[in-house]
Parts: structure tokens; sequence; C-alpha cells
């Protein structure tokens, strides 16, 4: 499926980061990157390299003057690349469970990375991280600095130690230039302790045509980065959080005013990504929606002016399709609360990292509705978690 466009105007613990801090604080000399541009460091070895490239590999037969940004599919995950002649970037590395992300790098001339991003610190963001950071050279990694209590999250702190990336906790109003690409972070300003709020989210621009990715940041992130009037303005927006109802909010796809809007989520999923009422307002505001659990990988190419949209897999109606995952999503199997594990109770609705250990200390639960004994969970938000269907109690 092609469809064309164009826009004008348009660390675990507190020691193990101090550690990764300090040692990357001692490896680096000069950053990759710096505000409002790329640094001067090294530029002999550099150019040096970049000619090396020029003459091998399928990145060096990419038309000039030319960016592809392929949305992965990775199931229930996330992963975005972005790739000129003279820039790579990519924005989360899909699922711990999966292994796809470095066979489609591979598949796509990939031999370094210039800017590698983890969003914020969940599994289905920086799963494959360490993978990534194994296979490729990797210049540069940018995370949110929120912490979370998993192992993915520790293996990922482990692969950035051993490998020779700089390190950069990036802050809304900083600017940057990776190759030909310009990259504006527009949230986090500081950290709220929510790990899907403080997601790093960023406007990438190509010429002028411009991608803003959100990671998983909700409501309140969306809200914050209207109240700060950043250049939100962009010709593709990435749908936040998988689609969910919990982000895209009205007023922000409104400013953003993309041609099209992309979301990343797994076929029949249990949460029910993309939600019907997202799908219903990209609807009703005459914005095509495209997904990896409709179209597969999702490629966009453009010379900074127009843009062609292609897809790997078509299909008529996305929701109608919706409508036939909702029917199966109440087949899924749900995350019993008497028995999970940290990261699994943390992927139900309301339950962050401090809720899931209460839940566990508060463990055995007789039925959902009991979850009303962790601190922070009213009735009203019992009412979303039981809306959402993750949440059971098989044991007791």
């Amino acid at each position: 499926m092609v469809w064309w466009g164009n826009k004008v105007n348009n660390k675990i613990s507190l020691t193990l980061l101090t550690v990764l801090l300090l040692f990357l604080a001692g490896a680096c000399g000069v950053d990759e990157f710096t505000e409002g541009g790329q640094s001067s460091h090294n530029e002999e070895a550099v150019e040096e390299k970049n000619k090396e490239e020029e003459t091998n590999g399928p990145l060096s037969e990419m038309p000039k003057g030319s960016l592809e940004v392929s949305f992965l599919d990775v199931g229930q995950g996330d992963a975005t690349l972005f790739q000129t002649e003279e820039a790579v970037i990519l924005v989360d590395a899909g699922r711990h469970d999966q292994d796809e992300v470095v066979h489609y790098l591979n598949e796509r001339g990939v031999t370094h990375i210039d800017l590698l991003v983890g969003t914020h610190p969940h599994a289905d963001h920086i799963g494959q991280m360490p993978q990534v950071l194994d296979a490729f050279e990797v210049k540069e990694v940018w995370m949110s600095g929120s912490e979370a209590g998993s192992q993915t999250f520790e293996h990922t702190l482990e692969a950035i130690l051993a490998s020779e990336a700089d390190y950069y906790e990036p802050r809304a109003g900083e600017s940057f230039t990776v190759g030909d690409l310009s990259v504006e972070v527009i949230h986090p300003e500081e950290l709220t302790n929510n790990l899907n709020d403080d997601s790093v989210s960023m406007n990438i621009s190509f010429g002028e045509v411009r991608f803003i990715l959100t990671g998983d940041a909700e409501n309140r992130a969306e809200h914050e980065m209207l109240r700060r009037n950043n250049h939100i303005n962009a010709t593709i927006l990435k749908a936040g959080h998988h689609g969910s109802s919990t982000s895209n909010t009205a007023p922000f796809i409104e400013a953003v005013n993309p041609d099209a809007a992309i979301y990343s989520a797994g076929e029949n999923n249990q949460y029910g990504h993309p939600h019907s009422e997202v799908i219903e307002l990209f609807h009703q505001m005459n914005i095509p929606l495209f997904g990896t659990a409709e179209h597969g990988t999702v490629t966009v190419k453009t010379d900074g002016e127009s843009f062609e949209l292609l897809t790997e897999k078509s299909t008529d109606n996305i929701t109608e399709n919706q409508q036939e995952r909702d029917k199966s999503n109440n087949q899924e199997e749900c995350i019993d609360i008497n028995e999970a594990d940290l990261e699994a109770l943390m992927t139900i609705i309301h339950i962050g990292e401090e809720r899931g250990k209460s839940l566990k200390e508060l463990r055995p639960f007789e039925s959902v509705k009991d979850l009303t004994r962790i601190n922070g969970i009213s009735e009203g938000r019992l009412s979303e978690i039981k809306s959402q269907g993750l949440a059971c109690v098989s044991s007791y």
C-alpha cells in the first residue's frame, strides 16, 4: 500500500545510575551532539569514517537528500528507525522477549547508530537495546533519567556501560543536529516519577517535514507540552502510548495538526491498542491513521518537502479490524495480581512501580475490587482498571 502526502508549512538503584554517569563522564571527551548543533570533536575521524561508509552497503544507496523512517512492526512494543545518507537514529528498540530489531537493522544495511534513544525504561521500549548496543557501534545514548525496577532496565544500563557510547538525559527546550536531521526535545522539562509521562519526546525534522514521537507520554504530559508552547506542529505524528486513550488528546492532536498518524501495537494485543475512541478521534479530524497491528512495518520516505507513506500490508477499514480485535481481547490471558511479577503488574493501568511494590506486599487479594487497599487507587481508578480488563484473580 502506498499513500502520498505533502506538507509545506509545516538504575535500578541510585548507586548503579551514579556509576553509569561517572563512568561515562570519565570516558567521554566532548559529546558527539551539542545543544544547537553537532560538535567539531574528532571531525577528521568522523569525515574519514563517513567516506568509508559511502562506499558500501544499502545505506550508501539511499538517494541523496532523502530520509526514510521505518515504524517497525515489533508487536506490542516500539522501535522507529530514521535513516539518511548522513545520520542513523533509532528511537526505542522493541520488546525484551523478542529479537527482530537487530535483524531488521542488518537488513537495512545499518553499520552504526549515531543516536539511540530509549524514551522511557519500560521493557517494550528498551527491551532490545542491549542487543543493539552489542551489535552496532552506537555513538550516543539518550534516556529520560527515570529508573525502573526491572531486569530489562538493569541489563540496558550494563550494556551502556560496556559500550563506548556517550550518554545524555535530554530536557525540553534543547535542540540538536544529528547529521542532516534536526532534533528538538519537547518533553520532559523535569522528571515527575511517572515513567510514561516522563518519556523523552521529540520533534525530528528533515527539511520541512517533521515527525513527533512522544513514547508513552500520557494526557498530563501532552498538556505540559502545550503549556510550554513548544514547536509541536508536525507532518507525521506517532500516536502516543501505542494508540491508547490515556494519550492522544484532542487539543494535542489539533496543535500537532499532522497529515497522518502512525501507531505501534501488536495484533490482537491484550490492551486493545489502539483504543476505539482514539481511532474515532483521528477519523473525526480527517487524519489518516496507520499502524503496525494492521499494516505491518510502516515506512515514510521524504525529500524534505513532500512524503510517500508505504505499508507492508493493506487493509480497507482499520475501525472494522479494531472491532474484531476488541472481541478477541476478551479471550486473552489476564494478569493474576496474586502471582504476577513487578514488571507484569506495571502493565496494568494506574499500577506504577511504587504501587506495584505495594500490591505485592498486600497480597493476597480476594478480587480485583480489593485493589482499593493500595494507596492512591480510588474507586474511579479501580473502574478504569476493570475497564482495561487486564487485572484478574485466578488464585487466592
